[in-house]
């Protein structure tokens, strides 16, 4: 991940991302996890992401490892 600003520390990417910057960032927060897809630039307060409790994100993870959300 490129350098970031110290308003934007925290955000991560997974291992599994390539060097691009077109990827998806999670951001661990207490009592919620926030998405943000890296597309989108300009000032990061005004940028949209999802937040979830850390039980969606619980389940959100376990579904994708569990395959529940492949392509047939």
């Amino acid at each position: 991940m490129s350098s970031v600003s110290s308003a934007e520390t925290g955000w991560f990417k997974s291992s599994y991302s390539s060097d691009s910057v077109a990827c998806v960032q999670v951001k661990f927060e207490p009592g919620r996890v926030l998405v943000r897809d890296t597309k989108y630039r300009g000032e990061a307060s005004a940028r949209p992401m999802l937040a979830c409790s850390p039980a969606e994100w619980a389940a959100l993870t376990a579904g994708i490892r569990a395959g529940e959300f492949d392509r047939d």
